[in-house]
């Protein structure tokens, strides 16, 4: 990332901070000031960073925009998979590749695994990514938690592990995965069998688009699940690339979020921003 491009991207981060806590209150000329710009400046380079202007930014955070995401862009997720949409629609053309530990190594947790591990600026506030040789496995957001709870929650999936903090070996997975570049994002998906069920279905859902858990359980063949799929989704490690946050609720509303439902309806928000624009 340029001098520049890293500037704008704190401001930027700051100023979705202050939308999230503030909602449609907050005016134009109240952001700019805040980031220190004048109106202006302010508006060309949030537009050019987010997509589009801070005032229809804020309407994606209102709490109606859920409910409007699955009245509007609702994914049965059959019709997803057999059209290939789930690769559709990604952010700086996203490619993911995935693939899984076997239950037996899972059973084991960690035992052997050596995971690298950093902490890294993101849309959505401090990421704390972790990665072993064959692609990231964690993303946890610092947003709403310290960064002891947040490497004590990661850790705990993963106990037998050993953790090695080399973010350098991270930075380019998590470039892409961010959009300051373009390139691979390989997956590793540690976890039960069940759960890499649930983990590959929220992969079928096309960036800009939501889903129900109820449609998720249908999807992977345990329509009685619900619960349990609930449950999976929120065990998920690796936020954001395997997109929980796309999952809600039957009525519209957001469910609950592992690292917070402010940094979920960020999520939503900007991936809505990045569709239509």
């Amino acid at each position: 990332m340029s001098e520049t491009q890293g500037y704008h991207f704190h401001v930027m981060r700051r100023a979705l901070d202050v939308i999230d806590a503030s909602g449609p209150a907050v005016s134009l000329d109240d952001l700019a000031a805040q980031m220190n710009m004048s109106p202006a400046h302010f508006q060309r380079v949030f537009s050019r960073w987010v997509g589009v202007s801070p005032k229809r930014y804020q309407q994606y955070l209102t709490l109606g925009h859920a409910k409007a995401l699955l009245a509007e862009r609702f994914t049965t997720l059959e019709t997803a998979h057999e059209a290939g949409l789930s690769g559709g629609g990604r952010l700086h053309d996203l490619f993911l590749r995935w693939e899984a530990m076997s239950p037996g190594d899972f059973a084991r947790k960690g035992e052997g695994l050596t995971v690298y591990w950093g902490w890294f600026d993101s849309p959505f506030g401090p990421a704390l990514v972790m990665g072993t040789e064959k692609g990231l496995c964690g993303i946890g957001f610092g947003a709403e938690c310290t960064e002891a709870e947040a490497m004590l929650d990661l850790q705990s999936r993963w106990p037998n592990a050993t953790y090695v903090e080399a973010p350098d070996k991270l930075d380019p997975w998590v470039r892409s995965a961010f959009g300051q570049a373009d390139g691979d994002v390989p997956l590793f998906m540690i976890g039960a069998p069940f759960q890499i069920k649930v983990w590959e279905a929220l992969m079928q859902i096309p960036s800009g688009h939501v889903t129900t858990y109820s449609e998720i359980a249908e999807f992977i063949g345990h329509p009685k699940a619900v619960r349990a799929v609930g449950t999976a989704v929120g065990r998920n490690p690796i936020s954001y690339l395997i997109p929980c946050h796309r999952a809600l609720r039957k009525s519209g509303g957001l469910g609950g979020y592992h690292w917070g439902l402010p940094v979920k309806r960020s999520i939503l928000a900007w991936e809505s921003a990045r569709v239509e624009a």
